[in-house]
């Protein structure tokens, strides 16, 4: 709220100094146009009080002399003048300068924070379901059910009861009506996420490791080691 704030008054602000700047700069022509015609008119003065410095009398030369400095103080004050507004311009403009680099140096500083913010949240969330994806090969068993395993995010457990199975085995679950988190590891011929029964492919270089009973059309666990039909496949044609 107060950064919004502070940028709705800069904002403000901002709008009003160019009004402000042509303001003083038109001053500062003004004065100049002034100080040369007063600066001219010494000039004049002082020619026709060197001229007629002897036809002069004294009194004369000093009277001419008086109105000399009066007109030269007018200009040099004119001249002040100006320079003082000058100044006053040049702050006018830094001061918004560095009222800029404040509110982008904050500006910056925020959409790093948030960047970081962000990376942490993605990392935190990539980790998560990482580790709930893991699958040990190393279990004393083949079988694997969703109550058995940490449940993925999201998870579809026993879905396969609402769902369809198509000719080749692969089961459809167009028709689910729970959301599936993408992020999810997906397994299976089917290329989908784990629910209901699921068995491990004892092959140790299977790189899908894990299978839904209806895939690969099983209804209770096979006895002994149970080999994939996709490492099956690929060691025939070995």
């Amino acid at each position: 709220m107060t950064s919004a704030t502070n940028l709705k008054d800069l904002e403000d602000s901002l709008k009003e100094l160019p009004n402000e700047l042509n303001q003083n700069l038109t001053m500062m022509l003004d004065l100049g146009s002034k100080s040369k015609e007063l600066m001219t008119g010494i000039d004049k003065m002082a020619d026709n009080y060197m001229l007629n410095f002897k036809k002069n009398s004294a009194e004369e030369n000093k009277k001419n002399m008086e109105n000399i400095q009066q007109k030269f103080d007018a200009a040099k004050e004119l001249s002040d003048d100006k320079v003082q507004l000058s100044i006053q311009t040049y702050e006018l403009v830094d001061k918004h300068i560095r009222i800029l680099d404040s509110e982008i140096a904050k500006f910056e500083a925020q959409m790093k924070l948030n960047a970081e913010i962000r990376d942490t949240v993605i990392n935190a969330t990539r980790n998560l379901q990482q580790q709930r994806g893991i699958k040990s090969r190393s279990a004393p068993f083949s079988v694997s059910t969703v109550a058995d395993r940490p449940k993925p995010i999201n998870s579809v457990a026993n879905v396969v009861n609402r769902s369809s199975h198509t000719d080749t085995g692969v089961v459809n679950l167009a028709d689910a009506d729970m959301p599936i988190d993408p992020n999810e590891p997906k397994f299976c011929l089917c290329n989908q996420v784990s629910f209901g029964e699921m068995i491990g492919c004892d092959d140790p270089d299977c790189v899908i490791e894990w299978f839904h009973f209806a895939c690969v059309n099983l209804t209770t666990k096979p006895k002994g080691k149970w080999i994939c039909p996709k490492c099956t496949k690929d060691k025939k044609k070995k």
